[in-house]
């Protein structure tokens, strides 16, 4: 879940900043988001909470991210404007818009330390219920779901292939298990079979789905410019270099202006929110005892340290804990700090491939589109169970949140068919 939604952010957050398609800063941004990642994890679950937390890039972020490139002066050029231009002159009309998230995320991101270190957040905890946490993060996925339809409408077809897929991998087959080959120090090698699907239902339908376009372009089914197309974005691999390690400041030195700070602001008291509710279901599901609140200020402290990390990076996002991931932890029954000490530790080796920022941009955007279509979904149907809301069994809230989002889907459609033809 974390690979998919690090992927997907990367699609969204990207074309707002008047990234071209074929520009390999898409790639390096990426990269970035993976670093910065392992980074976080890795201060999460030595010096935070020292759960088996992962951090990622929040979605909750893009809404005010948005808000603020939406304004007159960010505005991205026309295409005729892009022709016109030189490859600096290019990269500094993104840049420009980077530095100036960087900057919001970085100001706002101390906010996050200070509630951290005060021990706030013990006396926030008393009027913190399940009916203020599990909306607030409900309504985020409702606001973002334009942004979806706007990717998956490229190739609707595609869109709706992936849909049906991530449905299919992540609620009727997540009790069939595939067999494997498992390695334990007691045990030593062992073939066991392992649930598959549960575990990687994104995955699986994103290499899947891909698979699928690669045959359609084989076939040349697709017409030259048609999204779901694999080769559109094949030069980036090519001018992508093979090491590139992300250091701070690689996009310059941040800006700091006051709008944008107080419109990151709501992403940081979003993510806080949701990464308390994070911190009791890891624990429950760990079998261990409830967090103190000074582990819970550790958390929210570390936290914010990774998001000015995450700031003076420049991966365009704050850094959140990832429930996705808290999931597996009853799935595989594992719940070791050393697990995701180690996993941290090979995304940040994984990020310094520069090729491997660029292979995930050859991901056709309308499989992008209809992940995050059901991801919002999946993500929210995560949070309901984690705040005791048992009424439903996780099935049942799934689909019903998924019919929520995919009802308005006509009607978001519309909208991005109308805002098409009003440019």
């Amino acid at each position: 879940m974390m690979f998919g939604s690090t992927v997907a952010y990367s699609y969204l957050v990207t074309p707002k900043l008047c990234i071209q398609e074929s520009d390999p800063a898409r790639g390096y941004i990426t990269s970035t988001l993976f670093f910065v990642s392992g980074l976080g994890s890795l201060i999460q679950s030595t010096f935070g909470t020292r759960l088996p937390i992962i951090q990622g890039p929040s979605f909750v972020f893009l809404a005010p991210i948005f808000a603020i490139l939406s304004s007159t002066q960010w505005k991205c050029p026309s295409e005729e404007e892009v022709l016109s231009t030189t490859e600096e002159e290019l990269q500094e009309i993104w840049q420009i818009r980077m530095r100036e998230i960087q900057g919001a995320i970085i100001v706002a991101s101390i906010f996050e330390i200070v509630i951290g270190l005060s021990g706030v957040i013990g006396i926030i905890l008393q009027w913190l219920t399940p009916l203020v946490i599990v909306p607030t993060i409900s309504l985020i996925g409702l606001s973002l779901f334009e942004e979806a339809a706007s990717s998956a409408s490229k190739n609707w077809g595609i869109a709706f292939i992936t849909i049906l897929l991530l449905v299919l991998f992540s609620q009727y087959l997540q009790n069939i298990n595939i067999p494997g080959c498992s390695c334990s120090r007691e045990r030593g090698w062992k073939i066991e079979k392992l649930p598959v699907f549960k575990l990687f239902p994104v995955i699986l339908t994103v290499v899947t789905a891909w698979v699928i376009c690669f045959i359609l372009t084989a076939a040349d089914a697709l017409g030259p410019t048609n999204s779901a197309r694999t080769d559109l974005r094949v030069q980036t691999m090519y001018s992508s270099p093979w090491f590139r390690f992300p250091y701070p400041g690689q996009w310059g030195l941040p800006t700091v202006t006051i709008s944008s700070i107080l419109g990151m602001f709501a992403g940081i008291l979003a993510s806080v929110l949701e990464s308390i509710g994070d911190y009791f279901a890891c624990v429950r599901l760990a079998c261990a005892l409830p967090p103190p609140p000074s582990a819970i200020n550790r958390g929210i402290f570390a936290e914010g340290i990774s998001c000015i990390i995450s700031g003076i990076w420049g991966s365009g996002c704050g850094m959140t804990s990832y429930s996705q991931n808290i999931g597996a932890i009853g799935i595989t029954k594992v719940a070791s700090r050393r697990v995701i000490q180690c996993c941290a530790v090979t995304m940040m080796i994984f990020a310094v491939l520069g090729k491997f920022g660029a292979f995930l941009n050859l991901i056709p955007e309308p499989i992008i589109g209809g992940n995050i279509c059901v991801m919002f979904a999946l993500v929210t149907e995560l949070d309901y169970p984690m705040y005791n809301l048992s009424i439903f069994t996780h099935r049942e809230i799934f689909l019903s949140l998924d019919f929520l989002y995919l009802w308005g889907l006509p009607f978001q459609s519309g909208l991005v068919v109308i805002q098409v033809l009003l440019m």
